[in-house]
């Protein structure tokens, strides 16, 4: 794996371009790795957003792995397909999304869903439905620590919010959940200064609504970036989602976390317009574009501009083109790989150089 040609494959010539290629040898290290930075696999309950592939899910359960959060109703059934345990739908549900949750909870009694909830309108609306079909609901308070995505700020308003699902006989309190993703200090001991502030302000609703005689029995925390902070914690669960795949993104930003890049690009030089100028098959379609430049680190062209996209097109100066052939291959990882994996409805899986097969990007949609 040190070889620095690991993402190269045998037969190039045998593949579409753009493709997107992972290496399950080193997602399972990954895996590993994340085990062996939190210690404990039932504090693991690692994001499916990134892959949303069944056959990573089952290589995370083959490690003892249990508990899973996803983004998308889609992604919760997949889950439950493939028999995890404990599955956190970590996006609030409105709309016909409420319908489908709860008919997820009659198709898969095997599996135990629980959701997020930061307002009294979702709280009562859930609360109605599940007093109309009989069943109790599992719910998280979702807290807003800093992100200001989603989530109540964690004031006297959540812990009468955490009361209004504690009292309901329809509703389950399972805890609270914090997203802290605004926090991105490359620097460890910056990141873990805003990291602590933002989990005080967790610990100390958790304090007021214990004392108010009520149990807060989970904390789920974080996502990438803060993993290897929260997992230094006692009682919370951690969920990473990026260290399966990792990306350019975060593998140049965080050098405290050695995951492994285990998802590549087989692109092609598809034109050469002009002299110092070359152009890919990798456009909007391809990879992730909501970024600035650079979109991907390309290997061979590191030192090449990126400086314009397209829907098909990839568009970049070299100064030293002359070299290059129409068709010539190359590699590249994305700066962002979770919308990227998305805009495929199957990845290639490489191993030891050799096609192995292709994994489904099962929960790719928002309906499977």
């Amino acid at each position: 794996m040190a070889d620095k040609n690991w993402y190269e494959i045998d037969t190039p010539e045998e593949i579409v371009s753009p493709s997107l290629l992972v290496y399950p040898n080193r997602i399972e290290k990954n895996i590993k790795l994340m085990i062996k930075i939190i210690g404990d696999v039932t504090r693991l309950r690692p994001h499916i957003k990134t892959h949303k592939t069944a056959e990573i899910i089952e290589m995370q359960m083959q490690h003892g792995i249990q508990k899973f959060k996803c983004a998308t109703i889609a992604e919760a059934e997949l889950l439950a397909k493939c028999g995890a345990k404990d599955i956190l739908l970590a996006m609030q549900p409105v709309g016909a999304n409420l319908n489908r949750f709860f008919k997820l909870i009659a198709s898969y009694p095997n599996s135990q869903f629980s959701t997020i909830v930061d307002n009294k309108y979702s709280i009562d609306l859930i609360s109605n439905i599940a007093a109309s079909k009989r069943t109790a609901v599992r719910l998280f308070l979702d807290l807003n620590t800093g992100m200001n995505r989603t989530g109540i700020e964690p004031n006297d308003t959540a812990v009468e919010l955490f009361a209004r699902i504690a009292e309901n006989p329809n509703l389950i309190a399972c805890g609270l959940h914090a997203y802290d993703g605004h926090i991105r200090d490359t620097e460890i001991a910056l990141r873990k200064k805003a990291c602590d502030a933002a989990f005080k302000l967790v610990t100390n609703l958790k304090v007021k609504i214990e004392a108010s005689g009520m149990e807060v029995k989970a904390v789920v925390v974080g996502g990438s970036p803060s993993f290897p902070i929260h997992a230094k914690r006692e009682n919370v669960e951690t969920s990473p989602g990026t260290t399966l795949l990792w990306d350019e993104r975060y593998g140049s930003s965080f050098s405290d976390m050695p995951f492994l890049p285990a998802a590549v690009l087989l692109t092609r030089i598809i034109s050469k317009p002009k002299e110092g100028i070359v152009c890919l098959d990798l456009g909007h379609k391809a990879i992730a574009p909501e970024m600035d430049f650079p979109r991907v680190k390309i290997f061979g062209l590191e030192d090449a501009q990126q400086i314009g996209q397209s829907e098909e097109h990839l568009v970049l100066h070299y100064a030293k083109s002359e070299n290059m052939k129409i068709g010539d291959v190359f590699y590249a990882i994305p700066m962002h790989i979770c919308p990227t994996v998305a805009k495929y409805s199957r990845v290639l899986t490489v191993e030891d150089g050799k096609i192995s097969g292709a994994w489904k990007i099962a929960a790719r949609d928002h309906q499977m």
